[in-house]
């Protein structure tokens, strides 16, 4: 293999998981001393204006035809059949998860998204997929053949476990952009029901992704009384990040649907107890015995979940040490990146 061409549309240092699985491939392939290079694509998908498609097209044909055509489902999947029949045999398609199941989407939209994916990933010579929730969802709703498709689960970094925000209020933390599938409008719900408990949550995620959802959530923090309360960080860089956790107490995800979690992983590797939804991959991403679990879209349900951690510090502790004792198994990037390589190569 001459080399992997990684197409990837929009800006690659978005602080989004997708954006970070990807841009953690590029990094770990440049250390292991793999030929790898990124192919920028218009910013616009999945919704490309014809222009942008025209110029797609021109910037992946253009490449070498011994390169590996690695291209990203945010893209892929939005290419019109005939663009992923004239690129037949050349393709490994990776899909964080169906475009199609992005919350708040019209009906008629997200089926369009899902049939013209599914049909586009038919074309693909290999499927990579970050967890295997994702690998059945493409099998029986999509009809791929599950041997196209392999899963390589994101990585994680060795971090040291986080010291909690000792001597004052709970601290809650949620990571993830501001948009409608984080189900933070859930989260607000649950949590004005608790203003009894001594808490305070901070969400860290990009807030101008979706700028009516960060305007409403503004406006629903704000009715529940609950400013003083629940800061929203905005994006952060990754020392403030990593900061964030070490100060955690109760790492939470609201989510509606994730592909895998990577927010899930990085909690575990710093021994945070964990309260998620089981929305998409979360329930698999997480061992039953450093969580609790809820419905996604359950407000009740998370608000109990949450009072049964605020309330009970020693169920806290039990669930962190078994976060801490799984992050000794967690993935690491360098098998993730080699994984995705291996299948590169195959291909071509």
């Amino acid at each position: 293999m001459s080399e992997i061409v990684f197409a990837i549309p929009g800006d690659l240092a978005l602080p989004t998981g997708g954006y970070a699985y990807d841009r953690r491939l590029l990094a770990e392939w440049r250390a292991a001393g793999v030929s790898a290079r990124h192919l920028a694509l218009p910013g616009s998908f999945p919704d490309p204006t014809p222009d942008d498609l025209m110029e797609t097209g021109r910037a992946i044909l253009s490449q070498p035809f011994d390169c590996a055509l690695l291209i990203d489902g945010l893209a892929y999947g939005a290419f019109p059949e005939s663009i992923a029949a004239g690129l037949a045999g050349r393709v490994v398609a990776l899909v964080h998860h169906p475009l199609g199941l992005e919350t708040g989407l019209p009906p008629e939209r997200a089926a369009s998204l899902l049939a013209g994916e599914a049909a586009a990933l038919r074309h693909a010579s290999a499927i990579i997929v970050t967890s295997a929730t994702t690998k059945r969802h493409l099998v029986a709703d999509f009809g791929l053949d599950e041997a196209r498709i392999t899963v390589a689960v994101p990585g994680v970094d060795a971090a040291p476990r986080a010291r909690g925000n000792a001597g004052g209020p709970l601290a809650l933390l949620a990571v993830g952009s501001l948009v409608p599938r984080k189900g933070y409008d859930v989260l607000v719900t649950a949590l004005a029901g608790l203003a009894d408990r001594d808490w305070r949550l901070t969400i860290i995620g990009a807030d101008d992704r979706a700028p009516a959802t960060t305007q409403a959530l503004r406006a629903q923090i704000a009715q529940a009384g609950l400013d003083d309360r629940i800061t929203l960080a905005g994006a952060v860089p990754d020392a403030t990040l990593a900061e964030a956790y070490d100060r955690a107490d109760l790492f939470v995800m609201p989510s509606l649907f994730e592909g895998y979690g990577m927010v899930l992983t990085e909690a575990l590797a710093r021994g945070l107890p964990i309260l998620c939804t089981t929305g998409g991959a979360a329930a698999e991403t997480v061992p039953d015995e450093a969580a609790v679990k809820v419905a996604p879209g359950d407000a009740d349900a998370l608000a109990k979940g949450l009072a049964t951690l605020i309330d009970d510090a020693a169920r806290r502790a039990r669930f962190g040490d078994a976060a801490w004792a799984a992050a000794g198994s967690l993935p690491r990037w360098r098998d993730t990146a080699a994984t995705v390589a291996e299948i590169c190569r195959k291909v071509m």
